[in-house]
């Protein structure tokens, strides 16, 4: 082996040390280095260790949830015009209730010769998934990058909503227009964003309402990313008197106003509500919905250099990029009613 190594090193014009920490995968090696030992490899005619072998370097696979929350696509399309702007090509794979799961997706998409990949929401962002399957990933020689739900157990490049100041935008705007009693619709409380989303609410309601943990905790509802999650959690929010709700998707704020309708009750004149995302085309319902503008553009960005880092072999530190959102005023978040 050391005869083998001297070879390389020889014909790449390195050392034998550099050889070997391309082989063995060892970061903090110059991309045009491993190119030129990768090069040697090749033209001594010794066969690359597995995770060394070209893939289908134009590949790059993209699964996301389901398509129903417009958000979803619009990550998708973001990623997806990075990725042909530099050449690439973005296989889109799409979990579905019933249909194929991540796993399979990526099992899917590694035997097509991938040469990385991106997971929007994936399971990475269920507390209670096992972890494995991204190691297995990694061991495989497959780069990738996970969008919004961090897992310190994971060895990868994350990118993410600042999911605590998008609670505190909205906590903030609220209560400036008078509200005291706001309520918060999130999701299932195992995913890291619902998590994140709930200490924030929280914190922020102590700081502007002087109101413990314990006592606004009475104010938030679990329920599904779904309309009808967010009709069904408005109606208890409602029933407990609160004059204003923050949801965690604009669908589940579409679901809330529905809510107040059925009840009579005028969006924002006597409810105000608050949507998630900045999904296409919510700036046009009725009324406008105020929502936190999710940066999806500069996520979907980060998350493709990211991967193209670790693929030219000068990869990302393994840890969180997280991303501002925005507050975006409109027509459904108006002053208490004095009544």
């Amino acid at each position: 082996m050391s005869a083998r190594l001297a070879d390389i090193a020889a014909a790449a014009g390195v050392s034998k040390a550099t050889v070997s920490r391309v082989i063995n995968g060892t970061r903090g090696v110059a991309s045009d280095t491993r190119a030129s030992v990768l090069a040697a490899l090749d033209t001594l005619g010794y066969e690359r260790p597995s995770r060394l072998r070209p893939r289908a370097s134009n590949l790059i696979g993209v699964i996301t949830p389901e398509l129903d929350n417009p958000i979803f696509p619009a990550m998708a399309q973001v990623v997806g015009q990075a990725l042909t702007r530099l050449s690439c090509t973005p296989v889109l794979a799409t979990q579905s209730p019933g249909g194929s799961t991540e796993d399979e997706l990526t099992e899917m998409l590694v035997e097509r010769g991938v040469s990385g990949m991106i997971f929007v929401s994936g399971l990475h962002a269920d507390t209670t998934a096992d972890t494995a399957r991204y190691a297995r990933l990694r061991e495989q020689g497959v780069p990738f990058v996970l969008v919004n739900g961090f897992s310190p157990a994971i060895s990868a490049p994350f990118v993410s909503c600042d999911d605590r100041s998008a609670m505190a935008l909205a906590v903030t705007h609220l209560t400036a227009l008078g509200h005291e009693r706001i309520g918060l619709a999130v999701g299932p409380a195992r995913y890291v964003p619902v998590q994140r989303k709930t200490e924030g609410f929280q914190r922020a309601v102590d700081e502007r309402l002087g109101l413990s943990p314990r006592e606004s905790a009475r104010w938030i509802r679990h329920t599904l990313f779904t309309l009808e999650g967010g009709q069904a959690a408005a109606a208890e929010l409602f029933d407990q008197g609160c004059t204003a709700v923050v949801c965690a998707s604009d669908m589940m704020a579409l679901g809330a106003i529905r809510c107040a309708r059925l009840r009579g009750l005028a969006v924002p004149e006597d409810v105000s509500v608050i949507g998630f995302d900045d999904s296409p085309l919510i700036a046009y319902t009725d009324p406008p919905l105020t929502t936190i503008r999710q940066p999806v553009r500069a996520m979907g960005q980060a998350a493709v250099d990211a991967l193209m880092e670790e693929l030219w072999g000068t990869p990302a530190p393994h840890t969180e990029f997280v991303i501002m959102p925005e507050l975006v005023v409109r027509g459904s978040t108006a002053a208490v009613p004095r009544s």
